[in-house]
């Protein structure tokens, strides 16, 4: 498994260093006059994708807390509703036994 994983690493790493090193021309980026410069293509490309990780990687951190207040919600009303049945008497219940089961455990 290990070796797996080296082996992807190892590849993933070469697709970077080639896609960077074909990727140079200068990429001129404006916004108005707030943003003026100029990079290259993988640079942008990376940064893009790092971004987008990052945003990815907050959104799950955001939902894993959503769901974790339900869990806990949930459980708080399980606890509830357990303590309304153990405090509720509860009828007794009756078996009955009719003939066609009477006959069966009888013989």
């Amino acid at each position: 498994m290990k070796l797996l994983y080296t082996i992807i690493v190892t590849l993933i790493m070469l697709f970077i260093i080639t896609f960077s090193l074909i990727n140079t021309d200068l990429v001129h980026l404006g916004y108005y006059k707030f943003i003026d410069v100029s990079v290259p293509a993988y640079m942008l490309i990376f940064i893009s994708f790092g971004i987008g990780i990052i945003f990815a990687g907050f959104m799950g951190i955001v939902e894993r807390f959503r769901l974790s207040r339900e869990v806990t919600k949930l459980k708080k009303r399980i606890k509830e509703l357990d303590k309304k049945i153990s405090s509720e008497k509860l009828p007794a219940i009756q078996e009955t036994k009719t003939e066609e089961t009477a006959g069966k455990w009888n013989s």
